[in-house]
């Protein structure tokens, strides 16, 4: 792995390019799908890790820990320890979990809240003009789960695709209705549309919710390494651990 492209990501995501760097940084996004699913998993890894050590407790424990790692895999040949900007413990962690080494060992069980960032929903840029549609696709982004719910059923008696079957899915999850939304999770998870392996994602984080770990690692491992946020997936087995 090449640690100066994921200082690049996080640098864009910082907002610390230059407008020409910013401009040929989103160029290569848009002509290079390698590039781009790399990005999005970095993106990802880095959205988990904030979540994980939010806390200053355990940030200054992880960054003790990551200034070792980071001293004796990526300066070999320099025997101080270097000095890194916050933002780079970050991208550092990143660049190790990528590659397969898993350093830190966590006392406590993973938690639901740690893993939950859902993608927003965006029915109507689709060309919709549907009134309900565009209600469901207000409430969810507002994270008003509950009221999307009927919204969703509503819309799902007209028109049973996948792609209302994934969101309404995630507010029935996020509402604890756990039997419901794993029936709808399963019958993507046996599909073949574009959120097949968003739903087996889900599903096991409906199982993590309840607590039930075996279960959720189970589900996790049926996940291929081509899903575009197997870094969360590899992130949570750890945890998992």
């Amino acid at each position: 792995m090449n640690e100066e492209r994921y200082l690049l990501f996080d640098q864009y995501l910082q907002d610390e390019l230059t407008p020409d760097e910013k401009a040929n940084f989103e160029k290569q996004i848009s002509d290079d799908p390698e590039f781009a699913a790399e990005f999005g998993a970095f993106k990802t890894a880095q959205q988990q890790l904030e979540n994980k050590f939010g806390i200053a407790a355990e940030r200054e424990a992880f960054k003790e820990n990551l200034v070792k790692v980071s001293d004796k895999h990526f300066h070999k040949n320099k025997p101080k320890v270097i000095a890194l900007r916050p933002w780079n413990y970050a991208v550092a962690a990143s660049i190790v979990i990528l590659v397969g080494l898993f350093f830190f060992n966590y006392t406590k069980n993973p938690v639901y809240e740690d893993y939950s960032q859902h993608e927003q929903a965006y029915f109507t840029e689709r060309g919709h003009t549907n009134t309900t549609l565009k209600q469901a696709e207000t409430a969810f982004n507002a994270e008003k789960y509950k009221a999307a719910i009927p919204l969703f059923e509503k819309l799902l008696k007209e028109s049973k695709t996948p792609e209302i079957q994934f969101f309404y899915g995630i507010s029935l999850l996020e509402e604890n209705k756990y039997e419901k939304a794993e029936t709808v999770f399963e019958v993507l998870r046996s599909g073949t549309s574009v959120y097949k392996e968003k739903a087996t994602w889900n599903l096991a984080l409906c199982k993590l919710k309840q607590k039930d770990y075996a279960g959720c690692k189970k589900i996790l491992l049926t996940i291929p390494e081509d899903y575009e946020d197997y870094v969360a997936v590899q992130l949570l087995l750890k945890d998992l651990e």
